[in-house]
């Protein structure tokens, strides 16, 4: 396994938790929530996914009930996908609490489409995006 591999299952746990965040913003409409998220999102960005909360929480509460992973992959396509949900969210901030109201609500819903997608379907948008950047950049 190389030194950035991470479990599969960590950012899947971490897509659904993402996932029901997003939702509560939603139904909600609370900008305070949502700049939570946005600092989750951060966090995974910058310090790598490694050092997110969720991972932390992966890591602490679910990792040592389940068997021993058998797939990993390669930390730069999450963590990439970490810095388009913080796009989405810091968007979705400004909607929240700048204005217009349906730029927070379309910013959020899409984020959490792509959260949903990958905490059910195992299909990451923001990791596909970063395949598809590499292989524009050569």
């Amino acid at each position: 396994m190389p030194v950035d591999s991470i479990d599969v299952r960590g950012p899947r746990f971490g897509a659904a938790l993402t996932a029901a965040v997003l939702a509560a913003v939603l139904i909600t409409g609370s900008g305070p929530l949502l700049a939570c998220q946005t600092l989750v999102f951060a966090l995974g960005a910058l310090a790598g996914v490694r050092r997110s909360p969720y991972a932390w929480l992966f890591k602490v509460a679910v990792r040592p009930r389940l068997s021993a992973p058998t797939e990993f992959e390669d930390a730069r396509p999450p963590r990439f996908a970490q810095g388009v949900g913080l796009f989405f969210a810091v968007v979705g901030l400004a909607g929240y609490f700048v204005g217009p109201q349906w730029l927070g609500l379309a910013a959020t819903g899409c984020a959490l489409a792509a959260a949903f997608l990958n905490a059910v379907f195992g299909y990451c948008l923001g990791c596909e995006m970063y395949l598809l950047v590499r292989r524009a950049a050569g």
